[in-house]
């Protein structure tokens, strides 16, 4: 064989390492640039959805946020609601005091007038005889220990209407 053939042979084999390393070395950086491409549409698409869901954590942050401030408003209006109620109560029951002391004087001034009256408003010592108390079994006039009574009963014994603050509307307890 010729030196040239050899050299010819040894060419051409050359010349198609350098071609097929070349197409390898172009398949390689074809499969590089999609597998970069397809990283890239990826952190494209992971973005996107970073935004929405940041958009929507945006959105939930001011509805709790808003949310909050509704129930703090309300709860004022009802701490507002209930000192008003009970200042009205406390005013209520310094009304009802004060009834109840201008009652137990003129009571006590109708018992200093008049000893003999009753609490209703009847004398015990009326001018109709049918009004006086029959006499008891041995025949005594049971009036003088009607007075006696009459005197020395405690009238705050009787259940007074008072005010309850804790209910609504002012209701009275017996």
């Amino acid at each position: 064989m010729d030196t040239w053939l050899i050299i010819l042979i040894v060419a051409v084999v050359i010349v198609l390492l350098v071609v097929l390393a070349l197409a390898l070395s172009r398949r390689a950086q074809g499969s590089r640039g999609r597998k970069q491409e397809q990283a890239r549409e990826q952190a494209r698409e992971r973005l996107q959805e970073a935004h929405v869901r940041g958009a929507q954590a945006e959105k939930e942050q001011a509805l709790a946020e808003e949310q909050a401030a509704r129930a703090r408003r309300e709860r004022a209006e009802v701490e507002e609601r209930t000192a008003l109620a009970e200042q009205e109560a406390r005013e209520r029951a310094a009304r009802a005091g004060e009834h109840r002391s201008e009652a137990d004087a003129l009571r006590a001034e109708a018992e200093k007038l008049a000893p003999d009256v009753v609490a209703d408003g009847r004398g015990q010592h009326g001018t109709d005889p049918a009004a006086r108390p029959a006499p008891d079994r041995a025949g005594h006039d049971d009036q003088t220990g009607d007075d006696d009574r009459a005197r020395h009963r405690d009238v705050s014994t009787r259940p007074q209407p008072t005010v309850d603050p804790d209910q609504s509307g002012g209701a009275t307890r017996v």
